[in-house]
């Protein structure tokens, strides 16, 4: 799979770990952070919730940066361990809360909405009367996962932990980086991800949006679609694990 080189659109931290993998499958990627995690400020509307998680059958967290700042809250606000049922859209995010000492449920193929909504363990959580259901996220996003528990019966609320922002970036920059370095496919790991490739890309759009994109789901498939790139390729969730699939799937474009 040499013939790739991936533009990377995380947050530095985990596009470095994914860059890794790459590395190691013969994969060259060039990392442009497009989205800056700013944790939501604690208040205490927030610190009732953490306090009392027991009222829910099920809490979610739907990725690692909501799952790092809900394993402090949970540590600054509750003197015993929660004995709610945890889940996690995916493996890594699963791993954070963990090392913290929660028992967390999580889909062992595909890490998406859907393939959490198929795990038998949140089925059985739901069947309760009444079911509460807490989903922690960042600002906006899994919008299809409360509907379709919604639809199950359940009572959900959302837990907002961060907002996603852009980072500044002179114009012009991203354009210029895929010349540079001959970039032929572009990652994004969420929707605001994929708006702010977007919005970044300015004028450039039209050209940028003949490269494959890789996505984690049919719902930024959908985005992306809808904002004219011709080649969008939903790889399932948003591991390493899945973007490497859907590179051996998908041609290997022609230097």
């Amino acid at each position: 799979m040499t013939g790739w080189r991936l533009l990377l659109t995380r947050p530095a931290d985990e596009s470095a770990a994914l860059s890794s993998v790459l590395a190691d499958a013969g994969i060259f990627s060039s990392s442009l952070p497009l989205l800056d995690i700013a944790p939501m400020p604690v208040s205490d509307t927030m610190r009732e919730v953490i306090q009392d998680l027991d009222r829910f059958c099920a809490v979610i967290v739907v990725s690692k940066p909501a799952a790092r700042i809900a394993v402090n809250l949970v540590n600054q606000c509750c003197p015993q361990t929660p004995a709610s049922k945890w889940f996690s859209v995916g493996a890594a995010t699963a791993r954070i809360l963990e090392d913290h000492g929660l028992d967390v449920s999580f889909p062992q193929e595909g890490d998406d909405s859907e393939a959490l909504l198929g795990l038998a363990s949140l089925s059985e959580a739901i069947t309760r009367n009444n079911p509460r259901v807490l989903i922690m996220r960042g600002e906006g996003g899994r919008e299809l996962l409360a509907e379709r528990l919604r639809e199950l019966g359940a009572s959900v609320e959302y837990l907002e932990l961060y907002r996603r922002e852009l980072p500044h970036y002179p114009p012009g920059t991203l354009a210029d980086r895929i010349q540079a370095e001959r970039l032929n496919g572009l990652v994004v790991s969420s929707g605001q991800g994929f708006e702010h490739l977007h919005q970044l890309a300015g004028d450039a759009w039209p050209q940028l949006a003949r490269l494959p994109l890789f996505v984690p789901s049919p719902r930024v498939a959908e985005l992306a679609c809808a904002a004219g790139a011709q080649i969008v390729v939903d790889c399932r969730g948003a591991s390493a694990a899945a973007l490497l699939t859907a590179l051996r799937e998908h041609p290997e474009p022609v230097l």
